[in-house]
């Protein structure tokens, strides 16, 4: 959440102001940058020495928003950066998880899951609906 802060202000203002951005789009739009939170917290986790470009393809993202990502989690203290010497003689970088970044991509996690918990028991709710549709269009009732 914290990545999207900005934006997230931004957008409500932008709202408050012309009234033309519906909630709907706001709430779905705070539910996909946290959905990037985990996923970039966890691939940087996992494999710490990623590039911008393999993390772009890895988030289905373009590189200009993984780079707006991770300058704000680097920003925000979840991550830092260091340097590394790679075999053919090049520099690249390690995107390591601080303490705080692994404290916070645990709750980032929680509630994550919390969400896909919520969705998946909606998800039952409507094919239990739809599976009755089905069956009441399959079997009309007869009035002899």
């Amino acid at each position: 959440m914290l990545v999207s802060k900005k934006l997230q202000v931004f957008m409500v203002e932008l709202h408050e102001a012309c009234g033309s951005l519906p909630v709907t789009f706001l709430r779905h739009h705070r539910m996909m940058n946290q959905e990037l939170e985990y996923r970039i917290l966890k691939l940087l986790e996992q494999r710490p020495n990623l590039t911008q470009r393999q993390l772009s393809k890895e988030l289905g993202v373009s590189l200009g928003k993984t780079h707006y990502l991770i300058k704000a989690l680097v920003d925000v203290g979840w991550v830092k950066l260091e340097n590394f010497q790679r075999s053919d003689s090049k520099w690249g970088y390690a995107y390591l998880l601080t303490p705080m970044g692994i404290i916070e991509k645990a709750s980032v996690t929680a509630r994550f899951l919390a969400r896909k918990q919520d969705e998946y028991a909606r998800l039952q709710e409507e094919i239990a609906q739809l599976k009755l549709e089905v069956l009441e269009q399959n079997n009309p009732k007869r009035d002899d």
